[in-house]
């Protein structure tokens, strides 16, 4: 019956007699006595879990075995149908039909998700012995709910996703997501019935209503005054509503409350203290709203209380003492709050909690063994990001057996937490900054669980290790781990390992298997992995972000790399060759790309800026590109197609993507004269840095049409001509940097509109003339011009009648030995001044003198171009 097509199904409603043959069908019930069809069950068949992997033809056929089609109207023809199902099929072209209305006998209709559109039919009002209506999961809408009054024996109506925005007549329950916003004019309609959920989730309401709903006889209700409905058990204003006013106090006597969620809305003011007054409360709800002020010590009275979440909120003072009085307590979640003061030694006390949650606070001082002393059922234990210090005896053995703890930055050091060895349900930990100093335990290795979360970054963890039995998430970042690189399952999602010592090849992690790994997330960075990157991603093609930057990489970039859809490639600061590789092209979605401090050679590809259009970062610094770069290749016409850099709105989405990621995301990035690594503001940066190559030619004037570049570096090349004009009109630019270069002409007059920026420098060029005025042109100092023939402020050089720099024409004047001896005192004293502040520091610090080292062929080459530059 379910399978059957459209003309079909009119042939089956037209030949259904009372008392027929037809009773044998699938889905047809009729009374035991008569014979009369008093139920159809034509429901499309659930969609099971294991459906959910379907390939597209199985889909197809699923599609295909729901009812479509017209109703034909001798469904009338059965008088005694008293329950209709036609729920989950597909009638995504027709009305809701008016012969519904007409069948009297209906006492269960349920046409909910089955695609019907277009307005209600206001004669379903007609049925008065209808007990069970579901409409919900339609396109559909109406002007009016009065017809619902009609319904006389009406216990349950469910209109979710109705649009309902113009209705002023309302009744009953289940209106979630149908559009609903302030207080519209309601007329009250009365019902028999009495329903005690009120299901409003999901509506635009930016204040409680006056009027909504008639229950158990009442002619209205005013949830103002929520004392006149004091029988209500439950309450629901989950999720949306945009409740901001505060929460209203007769609420607190609806002593029969039991349920009471007011959780993501937008209420403000503080908790009365009143709240003591929902005696029968087991459940409350307060999360994601903008409560301020204390939690009540009255909070205490509440003795039936399991669930209490007042989570992301602005609350703050202490965890009153009374909460040890709540014995039935299951779920106690406070985090993301402000709290402050101590860990309340109450908590102990609460033999009945599971979940404890009272992290991202400002809670300090010290934590005892006696606050978990009677928590024997905690499977949840949440509360990083506070101040607190937890050092129990070295023979503790916990009374609780956690799924999940998180104690990140609490001090747990310098030992590593011996009592989690008699964890042994946990799958989720995260102990890290906790100012451990310890080699990593092989007891802790061995553990039976498997971990789905494990966090360790940000401690002085030392020791090797060789396999980590994690099936999501691992970060062990910032630790002093050495050896080999770990073996990992190959359901691993999330692997972080960046700033330790590891050291070997990339080849065991990555070519070990042939079977293909759905890992997402490689950090690898700031290690020492050698060797060349292995050729064998073929089996990665889940990788979205990989970051083996500042290691010992060489050799060329495999082809299989770039048949995996990365949208961040950081490889910073190896000794890796080769050419820009024309695979890249395969690589559409890159957002950042790196491959700065390396010596990679050869000319920038004309096809970056169409077949790489999302990039928001851009690093090519320190290395050998080198070539003439005609108007049509690279920065030039094409380049503009970078669409990612081309606008001015700065939202993280665009560089993030999925919300998941978004903590993975960091860049060592030179902006405003300095290296910095960005994390959680990476999203608001576009940055195009292709400094300390060989690049020749011009700037094309097309590069003002990335406006929403915020940071450019072509320093250190061998560009020519005049600056463009139209980076003037790149008006969010923070950072520019063009010095040592072969620049001429004039500081363009557009530069003035460039009010943000922070960092400016065209120092060693061939420019003359004056600097334009403007608020910060004038606010940086002599550095960023010098080595230039510019006047004007900031400069302290004035100009002749005839436009020349006062010290230009006054070198004309002066004899030519003062001249020679200007020149040698400037040469001593550059000299001198210069091995002190640059060389100086290479005989401390160890990183410089690598790095000074290494790029030191490259730096003789820009000063010879500079010294030719200058004339010199």
């Amino acid at each position: 019956m379910h399978f059957v097509e459209e003309t079909y199904l009119r042939f089956m409603l037209s030949s259904w007699v009372e008392g027929g043959d037809c009773c044998k069908w699938i889905g047809i019930v009729c009374h035991n006595s008569t014979g009369y069809v008093n139920q159809l069950h034509l429901a499309a068949p659930p969609l099971s879990e294991p459906d959910f992997d379907a390939t597209p033809a199985e889909w197809e056929a699923y599609e295909r075995s729901k009812l479509r089609g017209k109703i034909n109207p001798s469904l009338l023809e059965l008088k005694h149908l008293s329950s209709l199902d036609l729920s989950s099929n597909n009638f995504s072209s027709i009305h809701i039909p008016k012969i519904f209305g007409l069948l009297e006998s209906l006492t269960y209709l349920n046409l909910s998700y089955a695609q019907f559109q277009g307005a209600i039919p206001h004669n379903l009002g007609n049925l008065s012995k209808l007990q069970y209506l579901d409409l919900g999961g339609n396109d559909l809408k109406s002007k009016s709910l009065q017809w619902v009054s009609g319904l006389s024996s009406l216990q349950y109506i469910d209109l979710s996703g109705a649009d309902l925005s113009n209705a002023t007549d309302w009744v009953q329950l289940h209106l979630s997501g149908c559009r609903l916003e302030d207080d519209p004019s309601f007329i009250s309609v009365n019902s028999t019935k009495s329903l005690v959920v009120l299901d409003l989730s999901w509506n635009r309401f930016s204040s409680v209503p006056n009027s909504i709903f008639s229950l158990h006889g009442l002619v209205s209700i005013d949830l103002n005054y929520f004392g006149n409905i004091s029988f209500l058990e439950v309450l629901d204003f989950t999720n949306w509503n945009h409740l901001n006013s505060s929460i209203p106090n007769s609420l607190y006597s609806l002593n029969r409350l039991q349920f009471l969620s007011l959780s993501g809305n937008q209420l403000q003011g503080t908790i009365s203290s009143a709240i003591g007054n929902l005696s029968s409360a087991t459940y409350l709800d307060l999360s994601e709203n903008q409560l301020n002020g204390q939690i009540p010590l009255s909070i205490g009275q509440l003795s039936s209380l399991e669930f209490f979440d007042v989570s992301k909120n602005q609350l703050n003072g202490q965890i009153p003492l009374s909460i040890g009085e709540l014995s039935s307590l299951e779920l106690f979640d406070v985090s993301e709050n402000q709290l402050n003061g101590t860990f309340p030694l109450s908590i102990g006390e609460l033999s009945s909690l599971k979940y404890l949650d009272f992290g991202y606070n400002l809670l300090e001082g010290v934590v005892l063994e006696t606050h978990f002393s009677n928590l024997t059922r905690l499977t949840t234990l949440a509360a990083s990001q506070n101040r607190l210090r937890f050092e129990p005896n070295s023979s503790w053995i916990p009374l609780f057996q956690c799924e999940r703890i998180e104690l990140g930055h609490w001090h747990l050091g310098p030992k590593f937490p011996q009592w989690l060895k008699f964890q042994k349900k946990l799958s989720y930990l995260d102990i890290s900054y906790a100012g451990i100093s310890d080699v990593m335990p092989t007891w802790f290795l061995n553990l039976p669980t498997q971990f789905e979360y494990l966090n360790l970054s940000s401690n002085q963890l030392i020791g090797e290790i060789s396999y980590l039995n994690v099936s999501n998430f691992v970060d062990l970042s910032s630790n002093r781990f050495i050896g080999p690189l770990p073996r990992v399952l190959p359901t691993l999602l999330f692997l972080i390992l960046s700033n330790n010592s590891f050291s070997g090849s990339l080849f065991e992690l990555l070519c070990n298997s042939s079977s293909r790994k759905r890992m997402e997330v490689l950090y690898i960075d700031k290690n020492l992995i050698s060797r060349d990157i292995p050729d064998c991603w073929s089996h990665r093609q889940d990788l979205k972000i990989l970051n083996l930057g500042s290691n010992k990489l060489t050799g060329e970039i495999p082809p299989s790399l770039w048949r995996l859809n990365l949208t961040m490639l950081n490889l910073r600061n190896n000794t890796m060759f080769g050419e820009f590789p024309s695979t890249l092209q395969n690589s559409p979605y890159l957002i950042m790309l790196d491959l700065s401090e390396n010596h990679f050679s050869g000319s920038v590809p004309a096809w970056i800026g169409d077949k790489l259009s999302n990039l928001v970062i851009l690093s090519l610094r320190s290395n050998n590109f080198d070539g003439h770069i005609p108007h049509k290749i690279f920065i030039p016409k094409c380049f503009n197609n970078l669409s990612a850099m081309a606008t001015t709105n700065k939202t993280d989405k665009k560089v993030y993507g999925d919300s998941f990621y978004r903590f993975s995301w960091s860049a060592l990035l030179v902006l405003k004269g300095r290296e910095d690594e960005y994390g959680s503001t990476l999203g608001l940066l576009t940055s195009m840095d292709l400094s300390a190559n060989s690049l020749t030619g011009e700037i094309p004037k097309e590069i003002g049409s990335l406006v929403g570049l915020l940071s450019l570096n072509f320093s250190g090349n061998l560009l020519t001509g005049n600056i463009p004009d139209s980076i003037g009109n790149m008006e969010l630019m923070e950072s520019l940097d063009l010095s040592m270069n072969r620049l001429n002409g004039e500081i363009p007059p557009s530069f003035s509109n460039l009010n943000f920026l922070n960092h400016f420098n065209v120092s060693y060029n061939n420019l003359r003339g004056q600097i334009p005025t403007s608020t910060q042109l004038q606010s940086f100092d002599n550095l960023s011009y010098v080595g230039n023939h510019l006047w004007g402020p900031p400069l302290t050089k004035n100009c002749t009648s005839k436009g020349i720099p006062t010290d230009v024409a006054n070198n004309g004047s002066s004899s030519e030995g003062s001249k020679v001896n200007s020149l040698y005192v400037s040469i001593a004293l550059g000299f001198v001044m210069g091995f002190w502040g640059v060389v100086a520091p290479l005989f401390f610090i160890r990183s410089w003198s690598i790095a000074y080292y290494r790029k030191l062929d490259h730096i003789c080459g820009k000063l010879y171009v500079f010294w030719a530059t200058m004339g010199m």
